[in-house]
């Protein structure tokens, strides 16, 4: 990694990528570096299909924010064809999709058109390398569901597979499309290894999983063990029976890339979602942790390029997202507190409240404020729900939010009696409607965090409402 000053993004799918311009002009005059550190505890989606049958890390959020980072030329028609290629998802029917992935293997395929042979051999030999594994994994009563797939999954677990790391997985994606050699995009976790999270709510129920978490399927919560019987460890178990606190289902009775008596929250599909149509969670969350497949909790440590970007750090910055699906899952990792806290006090540690809420940051009768947002990262950073209000600047410097329709509430004097400095910037209704909340405008956005990281570590006057026109050079960010 290079000895540039670096611009720290910690953030997750979707809502963050909404800003990648905004980040990557700060960073365009190449004398500073960027860092995107992601989570890889994503189990939704094509996703949960990739886990249930090869294993390994949740790539969804790493395909999506390089495919966000491949050059826009137009002149380029490769360059074009080939992020097309990446970009592309399967039909929606397991058997269609299922054709269309063999023309994609065969070369036959029209997404092929415009991509040179060399290009388009060397591509294809990673789906090739999965179709292969496919193969081998085959059984009469287990087989990959293609319904959705995103081939830009299949090619990184082609390639995680082939070279053993996932790693190099990235950096073939990143060297294939152009991404600029400035950024880097840096899972949380350097693993081969499927990790899984869960959350506690205050009523004492436990959600198991990403996806259910933030986009449920019909599951219900469940108790977890907290410790492993070793004469549980070789009982063989009947369909969806229960002994010492572990459930076992049907895909015990199928190889697949799970340890038998993986906890059946975390080998079920779940392809089919949807981000719109969320129930309330029954409390709020309290805290979230990465549990082990039989569903004890765990603390793995951080990837050590995580470590190295902070010290190189000229700002860090926790991005709009998730909280506890995108932002947490990075923060609650060994050796994340005392990176943070190792930073010199000029670097500014800035928070992007989101616009508006969703399921993890409810429910509507008790909705997060932005001190609830602070609360959540400085206990998932400090490992500690006891940390006093005048330690929060250790880990937030900064707040960038939004005001109005619905968006989250500010408490400016709690934040300055923490020594957090709002800044209010200007945006815009959400399209949806009356309470839906507010979408960010880049052009004031861009110009309030040149300033504070212009100006990191010397006090800033007072921030008057950015009057730029909301109708124009507007991005659809939550």
């Amino acid at each position: 990694m290079s000895t540039r000053k670096r611009l720290v993004v910690f953030s997750g799918g979707s809502a963050a990528n909404n800003l990648i311009e905004v980040f990557k002009t700060l960073c365009e005059n190449r004398t500073r570096g960027l860092d995107f550190i992601l989570p890889i505890s994503d189990n939704g989606g094509s996703t949960s299909e990739i886990l249930r049958v090869f294993g390994g890390p949740g790539i969804g959020d790493v395909r999506s924010r390089l495919i966000r980072l491949v050059p826009e030329d137009p002149d380029d028609e490769e360059l074009v064809a080939i992020k097309c290629l990446l970009n592309h998802r399967l039909q929606s029917s397991n058997t269609e999709a299922r054709i269309e992935w063999l023309e994609l293997v065969e070369g036959t395929h029209q997404l092929w058109t415009g991509i040179s042979s060399e290009k388009r051999e060397l591509l294809r030999s990673f789906f090739n390398v999965v179709n292969l594994e496919l193969i081998k994994r085959q059984r009469p009563t287990s087989s990959f569901n293609f319904q959705a797939a995103s081939t830009g999954n299949l090619f990184l677990t082609g390639a995680r597979i082939f070279f053993g790391s996932f790693e190099s997985a990235i950096y073939l994606f990143r060297s294939i499309t152009g991404v600029s050699e400035n950024i880097h995009v840096i899972p949380a976790i350097n693993s081969n290894f499927a990790h899984h999270i869960a959350a506690g709510l205050a009523d004492g129920s436990t959600i198991v999983g990403q996806n259910q978490i933030s986009h449920p399927s019909p599951v219900e919560p469940v108790s977890l063990p907290s410790e492993i019987s070793a004469e549980n460890e070789n009982t063989a178990s009947s369909s969806s029976s229960e002994e010492d606190g572990y459930t076992y289902s049907d895909g015990d009775l199928h190889e697949d890339a799970n340890l038998p008596g993986s906890l059946a929250e975390l080998r079920q599909r779940n392809i089919a979602f949807s981000k719109f149509d969320e129930r309330e969670l029954p409390s709020r969350i309290e805290r979230v942790w990465y549990i082990n497949p039989y569903g004890q909790e765990i603390r793995p440590p951080v990837n050590p390029k995580v470590l190295a970007a902070i010290e190189q750090a000229e700002a860090i910055m926790y991005s709009i997202g998730s909280l506890y699906t995108s932002l947490v899952p990075c923060l609650v990792l060994r050796n994340i507190r005392r990176a943070l806290l190792s930073t010199p006090a000029k670097v500014p540690k800035i928070l992007l409240l989101n616009g508006s809420h969703d399921r993890e940051t409810g429910p509507g009768s008790s909705s997060f404020t932005a001190s609830d947002f602070i609360r959540a990262i400085v206990r998932a950073c400090s490992a500690s729900s006891e940390t006093p209000l005048t330690e929060w600047r250790k880990y937030v410097t900064h707040l960038i939010y939004l005001e109005g329709n619905g968006a989250p509430r500010v408490d400016i004097g709690e934040l300055r009696m923490a020594g957090i400095e709002p800044i209010r910037v200007y945006g815009r209704r959400h399209p949806g409607g009356d309470g839906r909340g507010m979408l960010y405008d880049p052009v004031p956005l861009l110009q309030t965090l040149d300033a504070v990281m212009g100006r990191s570590g010397k006090s800033r006057p007072e921030t008057r409402r950015n009057t730029v026109d909301g109708t124009t050079n507007t991005l659809d960010i939550r």
